[in-house]
């Protein structure tokens, strides 16, 4: 009887063994099945997409402007509210924000070779002195690029000099400016040619967006820059 016992100890122990080596072998084998099929996956899952943000050119602008070539974005007054913006190679150069603008024509001047700002200033054309403007386009030096924007007013006080001086920068449409017209310009001095840089909007009550006034112009380009 003992031996008996034994012998069946022996059985169910082999009989253990037997089960746990299987029981084993199936959980490797799907440990590497497992690993087999992530592999796999990785493989042809597709490829996380790290977002970007979007280029952000000089200026604002839609897009850059080829080498050798200078950034700008104008835009013109909102009625008599908010006043001209003019940005130049990605920077300010005249605003609201700046306290640089006024009432009439607003005028940056630029160094053609080198990009470099040289002179700001506003003309009031409503109640001011027109001298003081035909003044400082005489003065504007060759080679200069004239950056021009309207606020409120830019005409009532603009008489044929001006006007001629302003034509002789590039502008094709200063003849016709009129009480409280939109325009924004781009311009230099010694241009050859009529400058491609350039907006209008005449004042009209049927068409006006603001009571009195047009609607905002904003113009983007690139300037070639200025060589001997």
């Amino acid at each position: 009887m003992m031996m008996r016992a034994g012998g069946l100890l022996k059985l169910a122990a082999l009989v253990s063994i037997f089960f746990l080596v299987v029981f084993l072998a199936f959980e490797l084998l799907e440990s590497n099945m497992n690993f087999k099929l992530g592999k796999v996956f990785a493989r042809y899952a597709p490829a996380e997409t790290v977002p970007t943000r979007p280029l952000r050119h000089k200026c604002g602008l839609s897009k850059s402007c080829p080498e050798d070539h200078f950034a700008f974005k104008i835009t013109s007054g909102a009625a008599s509210v908010v006043g001209p913006k003019m940005c130049f190679q990605d920077n300010v150069l005249m605003s609201g924000v700046k306290n640089n603008v006024g009432r009439g024509i607003n005028i940056a001047l630029i160094n053609g070779k080198t990009g470099e700002l040289t002179k700001t200033d506003s003309f009031d054309m409503w109640s001011g002195d027109v001298n003081e403007l035909i003044k400082f386009l005489k003065e504007i030096e060759d080679g200069s690029i004239v950056m021009m924007a309207t606020f409120d007013d830019p005409a009532t006080k603009l008489n044929d000099e001006a006007r001629n001086l302003i034509a002789e920068l590039g502008s094709s449409t200063i003849s016709i400016l009129g009480f409280r017209d939109n325009w924004v310009f781009v311009g230099g001095k010694g241009i050859k040619t009529k400058s491609p840089f350039e907006q209008h909007i005449k004042n009209n009550a049927e068409t006006n967006k603001y009571e009195g006034w047009p609607e905002v112009l904003e113009m983007e380009g690139c300037i070639p820059v200025k060589h001997e």
